[in-house]
Order: C-alpha cells, then sequence, then structure tokens
C-alpha cells in the first residue's frame, strides 16, 4: 500500500516542523513537502500532488482562505485546516468547511503536553481517513440556496411516538450538522441533543452560526435548562452533554466527569442517558466521524426500544462511527446526508 503524500503548510517554522514530525512517526504518513504562504502551497500542490494538504488560516502574501477557494478550484482534494483557538479562528474554520474544507485541527494540539500521543494519534488517523477522498471532492462553488424545510403538516394526524432525538457526530460533522438542522420545519416537535467532537472554543460559536440560518432554534447546552422542542442543544467542548429525567420535565447535565472519556463531550455519554431517560421515546442518529463513539450508547438505546439512524458510505467525510453502528446491526435506516432531516422528522412517527 503506497503512504499518503501530506503537504503542510503554515507561516510558522514551529508548526510545519511540529506538524510534519507528528505526521511522519505513522510509517504510512510521508511528508512531501512544506509551505510558507498560500502561493507557495498552489505551486507545490502543482508539482508535488499531495493527497490530503495541513493548510493555516492566518499567512502572509496569501492567507488559507484565498488559497483554500483556489485548491478546490483548481486542484480539489481533502484539506484540513490548522485553526486558532479563538472566536474569530472558529468563524473562520466554518467558513473554511463551507469552501470545501474537509476538517480542522487546532493549533494548540501541536504544543507539547502529556496527550501528545494521543494528539499526534488523532492527527495521523484523520490524515489517513481524509485521503481516501481523494478525487472524489468536488469542486466547490459557493451558492446561495433556499433550504427547503420537512413540513411537519405532512404528518397531521400520525401519533407521535418519539419526542427527543440525539445525534452523535465527528470528523465532517459541521457541515452535516448543519445540512440536517437548516432543513427541519421551524415547528419541530422534539428537542435535539448533539454531541459534536470540537473545542470548546468552538461550539458557541458553532451554535450560533447555526441558530441564525436555521427555522428551529440552536444554542449551546447550558447545565439545568429545561429542554424544549424545536430547539437543537449542542454540548460544549470539553464537557459531557446528559439528560435528567424529572418529574414533569427533562433537564440537560453538562459536565466534564468521567474525566477519563476519550472525547469530550462523547456520544455514548449522551446516547446512554438518552436511553436510561427516555428509551423508547428516542431517536439516536449517528453521523460521519472516524472511531466508534456512540456504538455502547446506541446499544443501551435499541434495548430499549429506540429507533436508530446511520448515515451513509457514501455521504460521510469518514465512515467510522456510523460503520460501527451498521456493522452491529443497530441501524434501523442507513440514510444519505441530504435525506436525513427527512428520515428524522418520518422516524419520529414509527
Amino acid at each position: 500500500m503506497s503512504k499518503v503524500k501530506v503537504l503542510v503548510v503554515d507561516d510558522s517554522a514551529f508548526m510545519r516542523k511540529a506538524i510534519s514530525g507528528m505526521l511522519e512517526k505513522d510509517p504510512m504518513i510521508e511528508v512531501v513537502g512544506t509551505a510558507r504562504n498560500g502561493e507557495e502551497a498552489l505551486e507545490m500542490i502543482k508539482k508535488l500532488d499531495p493527497d490530503v494538504v495541513t493548510l493555516d488560516i492566518e499567512m502572509p502574501v496569501m492567507d488559507g482562505l484565498s488559497a483554500l477557494r483556489r485548491i478546490m478550484m483548481e486542484f480539489p482534494r481533502p484539506v484540513i485546516m490548522v485553526s486558532s483557538l479563538t472566536q474569530e479562528g472558529a468563524e473562520a474554520t466554518f467558513k473554511a468547511l463551507e469552501l470545501g474544507a474537509v476538517d480542522y485541527i487546532p493549533k494548540q494540539l501541536s504544543r507539547v503536553s502529556l496527550e501528545i500521543v494521543k494528539i499526534e494519534k488523532e492527527l495521523q488517523e484523520k490524515v489517513k481517513s481524509v485521503a481516501k477522498k481523494k478525487g472524489k471532492i468536488k469542486i466547490h462553488r459557493r451558492r446561495a440556496q433556499v433550504t427547503q424545510a420537512v413540513e411537519i403538516s405532512r404528518f397531521a394526524g400520525k401519533m407521535q411516538k418519539r419526542d427527543l432525538v440525539g445525534i452523535g457526530v465527528s470528523t465532517g460533522g459541521p457541515m452535516a450538522v448543519q445540512q440536517v438542522l437548516t432543513k427541519l420545519d421551524k415547528n419541530f416537535p422534539a428537542p435535539i441533543l448533539i454531541a459534536q467532537h470540537m473545542p470548546e472554543a468552538f461550539t458557541g460559536p458553532f451554535a450560533k452560526r447555526l441558530d441564525e440560518i436555521c427555522k428551529i432554534s440552536v444554542k449551546e447546552a447550558e447545565n439545568g435548562e429545561t429542554i424544549k422542542k424545536g430547539v437543537a442543544y449542542i454540548a460544549r467542548g470539553g464537557h459531557h452533554l446528559r439528560i435528567v429525567q424529572k418529574v414533569s420535565k427533562i433537564e440537560l447535565e453538562v459536565s466534564k466527569k468521567p474525566e477519563d472519556a476519550l472525547y469530550k463531550p462523547s456520544a455514548n455519554e449522551l446516547m446512554r442517558s438518552i436511553a436510561i431517560g427516555v428509551g423508547k421515546r428516542a431517536l439516536g442518529v449517528i453521523l460521519t466521524g472516524m472511531g466508534n463513539d456512540g456504538l455502547e450508547g446506541i446499544g443501551e438505546l435499541k434495548k430499549r426500544g429506540g429507533r436508530v439512524l446511520a448515515q451513509s458510505e457514501k455521504t460521510c467525510v469518514v465512515y467510522g462511527m456510523p460503520r460501527a453502528i451498521v456493522d452491529a446491526s443497530l441501524a434501523d435506516e442507513v440514510v444519505d446526508i441530504g435525506d436525513m432531516a427527512e428520515a428524522i422528522t418520518k422516524n419520529l412517527y414509527l
């Protein structure tokens, strides 16, 4: 099997060295070159034809977003953005994802820390996973799109059997979640809880961005608040999101415990609490992502009579989390991301 060829683009010599060093510890990855700015990157892509590009956002001569537009138009391939953990960095990262980047890594991840081994492994796996998309990345031209919502009135007269939706998602998630939530009717008859693997600095801006473009309300989850139908709650980065069933209401619990969980937020923690709290009244949804986070929680949900949807392989950036659900025969339906909003709405009545 040939190695995955990577071009590392960053104006910081330290970052170029740090990212290259982490990647090349994997025998299946070869850093074929480094570039200091977007202009150099375009020349080197033309010359070296890398499978994956890691691309800094803030650079002189030509910044990352300008370079990304050119890459998607002229040399479409998987691009992973290198983002600073600030509100500005979050906003620029979401813009990059809209322009066609497949994922991002926080700049702070390259700092020496006790978790360096875990960080290296995650970066390596991310690069190897998205490399499979080379040749399948479509030329990305942004167009103003009018999103048609799934009309709730179509289900008038049917008895609603499920009244809570849980979503677990990771790599490739921001755009997948956006595709789903923007198609939901403003009168969507259930609350939606989302565990998206994302840094703490990003989840607030992510929720705010979605709230501006969706018909339903979207917010970052707060500890102790009562959930309401027609609202999507994004788990805060670095924290787990669970539900607590009270006598006449359901409240959210936002907590850092368990601290040793591989992912925070964890889809397993969310799905397990949903299974225990509402059982068969819940719909679990697993979207694009690496690994198998959510598998145990979804298993518990199925035991208690809940229904489960998994995103299709052909529409995933990384077919890891949904594959785990499908391979374990836990998915009631496998759905393309473009059809997921309709499938979610329909399954509330099944």
